[in-house]
């Protein structure tokens, strides 16, 4: 998990942005409760679809959302989910009512089992990218959050996760287009100490065609902004990729491995690249270990 990793050298901070908004794994181990603005970015709408179904009918939500981790249903609910994307974000966007149960359910059950980004985002018409669920500790899907319980007790417990969940998200602000409308002043440093999470498509060739909205272009334009920012002292920022996707002279590039999924057990591509996944941290950054979420409670 690199989310512990993250925050230990953000620290302390007054604000939160994520441009490129995934399973939410960094803004959830924030230091919580604490008086932090938090802005994250969905570029097609999935996240504003789920936080309206989670707060419109939790229930119902937490019920859609309970099913086995399934590589074929993996496949089956992305290709779904891609499809459906571009109508489903035009309705979000002319209804302030609408939500898509269906939508919100089998997005968050395959941000629990997908390896890393890339969760529903096909390219051009292709659909997902057919990739193995995640066979680790990370990739149980939502019953990873839950005790080893009957199925009555499973479904309270998913209820209780998600009631949860929607109080922690209650003041977390969404936008949803281009990484670079909440990266400019007012969005982050004008509200005080910031801390920015990037997460772009990864520039290595073989990586680009995961994305549907994200390209090559895109990571670029993210180590422009990077270089250009580094010397803020208000801005912590933390980059993620390949260890040789970016230049960032004076960064401090940290390696991690992602372990548990099927590609880091494998013997091809997925497994060398495992090995090959950074995050740079620019030269604000600090190291602070604090209490999150749901280790709270633990």
């Amino acid at each position: 998990m690199i989310a512990p990793m993250v925050w230990e050298r953000f620290g302390s901070v007054k604000n939160l942005v994520e441009p490129f908004f995934g399973s939410g794994a960094v803004l959830l181990a924030a230091p919580w409760p604490a008086k932090r603005i938090e802005t994250v970015n969905d570029l097609d709408g999935l996240l504003c679809n789920f936080w309206r179904a989670l707060q419109a009918d939790s229930d119902a939500l937490a019920a859609a959302t309970d099913w086995p981790v399934s590589e074929l249903d993996l496949h089956a609910r992305g290709d779904w989910l891609v499809q459906r994307r571009g109508d489903l974000t035009e309705r979000l966007r002319g209804d302030p009512n609408y939500y898509d149960i269906k939508a919100a359910a089998w997005w968050v059950w395959g941000a629990c089992a997908w390896i890393g980004s890339g969760w529903a985002e096909g390219n051009a018409g292709r659909g997902v990218n057919r990739q193995l669920p995640h066979l680790g500790d990370a990739g149980q899907g939502v019953n990873r959050q839950l005790p080893h319980l009957g199925s009555a007790g499973r479904d309270d417990a998913i209820r209780t996760y998600f009631s949860v969940l929607a109080g922690r998200l209650r003041d977390v602000r969404v936008c949803c287009g281009d990484w670079s409308r909440v990266t400019g002043p007012s969005p982050t440093f004008k509200n005080g100490l910031t801390a920015v999470f990037l997460d772009p498509p990864y520039c290595a060739h073989d990586r680009v065609k995961l994305y549907a909205e994200d390209s090559f272009r895109v990571a670029l334009n993210v180590q422009r902004w990077c270089v250009e920012n580094a010397d803020n002292p208000l801005l912590r920022i933390a980059l993620c990729g390949y260890d040789t996707d970016y230049d960032l002279p004076g960064w401090d590039c940290v390696a991690w491995k992602a372990v548990g999924g099927y590609g880091s057990q494998g013997k091809g591509r997925g497994r060398s690249n495992a090995g090959r996944e950074v995050i740079w941290f620019s030269p604000h950054c600090l190291g602070q270990r604090q209490e999150t979420l749901f280790t709270r409670s633990a």
